[in-house]
């Protein structure tokens, strides 16, 4: 619900989807009064999707049937664009509509009618996995960042050692240096040294 850091508070900001403004204002209300910080509400699809991008909220409470554009569509958008988690509210439990929001990316969801004992988990359910998602990305990233690394400074010491008649370690140590003394990382050196040996 809300999360402390140093000593600090800070509530998560919500952005609220749903056509039915009394529904809207009743969530807006719930999520107020479970600490949440409701930044914005919208009224269709498209304004959901717009907000999300200008306000980048924590996460987009929304509703399946909206004007417009409907929820799974704009969740699909929000999802797209890395901003935030979504949380679908929806009337029907019915198959089709569920696995279309699960492949849109949509983290939970919530039938109608609902309370604060069914919103709160859904919303600490959707942002735990959210955040379980960016730093599986991010380890996926580093991963993929390091081999290619590992690759470039490998065909930078074969060319060093061919063209500097050098062991592998002092080619190692060589495209070290470099990247220490100009400030630059091990794979832009690299591939430096392959381009510029290449040429000449």
């Amino acid at each position: 619900m809300t999360e402390t850091t140093t000593g600090t508070t800070t509530a998560k900001r919500i952005l609220v989807a749903e056509d039915e403004a009394i529904i809207r204002l009743d969530l807006a209300e719930m999520l107020g009064e479970a600490g949440y910080d409701v930044v914005a509400q919208a009224s269709n699809g498209e304004q959901a999707v717009q907000l999300a991008i200008e306000l980048r909220p924590d996460l987009v409470v929304m509703d399946v049937k909206m004007p417009v554009l409907d929820g799974i569509s704009a969740a699909e958008q929000i999802g797209r664009e890395r901003i935030c988690p979504v949380v679908m509210l929806t009337a029907f439990s019915q198959t089709e509509l569920v696995e279309r929001a699960r492949d849109a990316g949509v983290m939970a969801y919530i039938v109608k009618p609902f309370t604060a004992t069914d919103v709160v988990p859904a919303i600490d359910i959707a942002l735990s996995r959210w955040g379980e998602l960016k730093e599986l990305e991010s380890e996926v990233a580093d991963l993929g960042e390091r081999l290619e690394t590992r690759k470039a400074v490998d065909r930078a010491k074969g060319v060093l050692m061919t063209k500097l008649k050098i062991t592998e370690s002092e080619a190692f140590r060589w495209i070290q240096k470099t990247a220490m003394d100009r400030r630059l990382g091990m794979k832009e050196v690299a591939d430096a040294v392959v381009a510029g040996m290449e040429k000449a």
